[in-house]
């Protein structure tokens, strides 16, 4: 599951639980991605993953990267915080072949991951 988390209007940010499927991708991310390009034509991202990366289902992946190509030029910054070692470095390796940066964060770190996908 996918639920939205509060901040501030220039960022999205998002919180996975539980199982995790394209569903939850179309219906939570998709559109809060698509208003925030459209207000600021730029995507600062915050995923939480508060949840084993195995919950997420193959079809999720899938539509994580569709919604990734299809905002290629948009990404500005993107914190993907997770205690997943794995994780947080595939995210800091991304930053180097994607537009936008990319950067990995330990769940400890949340507040310090929010203050820089805000730009402060």
């Amino acid at each position: 599951m996918i639920e939205i988390i509060n901040v501030p209007e220039n960022v999205v940010a998002f919180r996975a639980t539980g199982d995790v499927t394209a569903h939850d991708y179309k219906t939570v991310i998709a559109p809060a991605i698509d208003q925030l390009v459209s207000k600021i034509n730029k995507i600062n991202f915050l995923f939480l993953i508060d949840t084993n990366i195995e919950n997420f289902t193959a079809t999720a992946w899938l539509e994580d990267i569709f919604i990734g190509i299809k905002n290629f030029t948009k990404w500005n910054r993107a914190a993907i915080v997770t205690d997943s070692e794995n994780a947080i470095s595939f995210t800091n390796a991304f930053s180097h072949i994607a537009p936008g940066e990319f950067r990995g964060f330990k769940k400890e770190s949340f507040d310090e991951a929010l203050q820089w996908v805000q730009g402060n």
